[in-house]
């Protein structure tokens, strides 16, 4: 009996410091090492490369959709379209609603996070504190003819009068461009309107494209210390639109008719 009694003791021992060494454990998680839901990650990086680097480019450039970090779109945008466009999407493109409550995975305050996060890392609100601002969607009634003609005063160096885009430059010339791949392309092919919005092109034409260089508004027209006004860069997106095919006409409920035109535009409201 007195050797079985001291068993218990030892059986006792043995299983408290095997206890003890269950934390330490390969794989058992420590104190404090817990991963956290996946609704109550807020660091704005996570979520940024989570749900935003796939298209918009892993520090916000260099991916297939339009950069984000861009100071001149972030200041024109502002918090609340940019708030709007990652809660709800964008409708008739790529960009889908990240909101819980739009369908997406993500709480207000991630949503907020996101935002927040943009701002704080990629903007520089004193680059643009003294100037006037177009407003980030158009808010006038666009006019065709002035549309063609801010066109070829703004556009047509890299893009050609009719907008089909220039032949690549010989090889001579090559070393004072930039960028020898991006030769400027056609902004009126079939194939590149049906896929892009009226806002898109909006937002292009106001903050220009940082990866390939392509001026924003205030330096688009070329001798000319003048930026583009907020009305001529609605009358170049109704132009750029009217060579959409009727097929793809993104805002055609919205219609409004343009001025000095006999046919109607769609852009006239342009959407987010």
């Amino acid at each position: 009996m007195r050797g079985i009694r001291g068993i218990f003791p030892a059986l006792a021992g043995i299983v408290c410091i095997a206890c003890t060494a269950c934390d330490r454990a390969p794989g058992y998680p420590r104190a404090g090492a817990e991963v956290a839901r996946p609704d109550q990650v807020l660091d704005f990086h996570m979520l940024y490369s989570e749900n935003c680097s796939g298209c918009h480019g892993a520090n916000g450039r260099g991916g297939a959709a339009l950069p984000l970090n861009d100071p001149a779109y972030l200041a024109i945008a502002g918090a609340d379209n940019l708030r709007r466009a990652t809660a709800n999407g964008i409708d008739k493109t790529l960009m889908p609603a990240f909101a819980q409550s739009a369908g997406g995975m993500l709480t207000d305050q991630q949503i907020d996070s996101l935002v927040q996060g943009m701002l704080h890392e990629w903007s520089r609100p004193a680059e643009f504190a003294s100037l006037n601002l177009p407003s980030y969607s158009a808010n006038t009634t666009p006019d065709l003819a002035a549309g063609q003609k801010a066109f070829v005063t703004a556009c047509a160096r890299c893009h050609g009068n009719d907008g089909a885009g220039l032949p690549r430059p010989p090889d001579s010339q090559l070393k004072s461009i930039q960028d020898p791949d991006a030769t400027p392309f056609s902004v009126v092919d079939p194939n590149y309107l049906s896929l892009i919005s009226d806002q898109g092109l909006r937002s292009l034409i106001m903050t220009g494209h940082p990866d390939s260089h392509a001026a924003d508004w205030r330096t688009c027209i070329p001798g000319s210390k003048n930026p583009l006004s907020a009305q001529q860069i609605t009358d170049i997106v109704a132009w750029i639109v009217s060579h959409r095919p009727k097929d793809f006409q993104r805002e055609a409920g919205n219609a409004q008719p343009a001025r000095n035109s006999g046919k109607p535009s769609n852009a006239g409201e342009e959407q987010k």
